[in-house]
């Protein structure tokens, strides 16, 4: 599972995130799962095995409120899956007319989409996208870029790491390595008057 750390300048900003899906949207010719799969990535850091593998029943879908992905492979686990993402989803489970033992994104001839399939669009959608000098540095350049930027999210939102680690289906030390800009130090806010209080010697103990 060991990664290479990402300088926090080769991450996708929400806006170009916004854009690329928005181009995935909006593109008559690519595959109708493939936007609900991209921003299903892009939104619950699922990794693209995982959720090219997910059926409709593996999701819960409350009206208005955080649902939840099944992920099955290995011990298994439980991703929750925002508001809006479930709207999206929903809507597209709709007009898919999929059912619950049905894959949640399969491609056109019924099976689960190929990674050329998804490759090529997202290739496509970073070069409709990004600036030259973004494509010459590889900003972006695999889809598993989509679930590092949500990785990072969490993590600035304030997410315990060891919540974001048992969703993401890694360990905390794994984060740290992999995004070590989300834990400086200098970032860190320190109540130093109650650590004081904490470190104090007892009283027995002070000369």
């Amino acid at each position: 599972m060991s990664q290479p750390a990402i300088d926090e300048s080769a991450m996708l900003s929400s806006e170009q995130i916004r854009l690329l899906l928005g181009w995935v949207r909006e593109n008559p010719a690519v595959e109708g799962a493939v936007y609900p799969f991209l921003a299903s990535i892009a939104e619950a850091a699922l990794s693209p095995g995982e959720a090219v593998a997910l059926r409709v029943d593996d999701m819960t879908f409350p009206e208005g409120e955080f649902g939840e992905a099944l992920i099955r492979a290995g011990e298994g686990r439980k991703v929750p899956v925002a508001p809006e993402l479930v709207s999206l989803l929903r809507g597209w489970i709709s007009r898919a007319d999929l059912e619950p033992g049905d894959l949640l994104f399969p491609s056109e001839r019924g099976v689960p989409l190929s990674s050329s399939v998804r490759r090529r669009v997202w290739k496509q959608a970073r070069e409709a996208v990004l600036r030259p000098d973004e494509l010459e540095a590889g900003l972006g350049e695999h889809v598993t870029s989509l679930r590092d930027s949500c990785l990072e999210k969490w993590l600035n939102a304030g997410v315990p790491v060891w919540g974001v680690a048992e969703w993401a289906g890694v360990t905390p030390s794994w984060l740290a390595l992999r995004y070590p800009y989300c834990f400086r130090a200098e970032d860190t806010e320190v109540d130093w008057d109650h650590l004081a209080q904490v470190m104090a010697l007892p009283d027995s103990l002070k000369s």
